[in-house]
């Protein structure tokens, strides 16, 4: 776990680690679709946020699905990250 780091203009792998009370500053967030991150007490300015490998995959399928006439799924997802879903 890293803790308490600063993060400058750096390039983070996000699969599979856990942050807490980490500042990221003009960063380029990187997730593949493994494990997901954990962030805890973390602050974020002007980071870049990038998915790949698989997670890019993913992506990709659900703008497929959009694309095909899914968009109640997709918006459901979207709603539920956002935390508009009533959970």
């Amino acid at each position: 776990m890293q803790t308490d780091t600063l993060f400058n203009h750096e390039t983070v792998q996000l699969d599979g680690e856990a942050f807490a009370d980490c500042e990221f500053r003009g960063c380029r967030m990187v997730y593949k679709g493994g494990e997901v991150p954990v962030f805890t007490d973390c602050k974020f300015d002007a980071c870049d946020w990038r998915f790949e490998d698989a997670a890019a995959r993913a992506l990709a399928h659900m703008k497929i699905v959009w694309g095909v006439g899914g968009k109640a799924p997709v918006q459901a997802l979207i709603k539920e990250i956002t935390g508009g879903g009533g959970r």
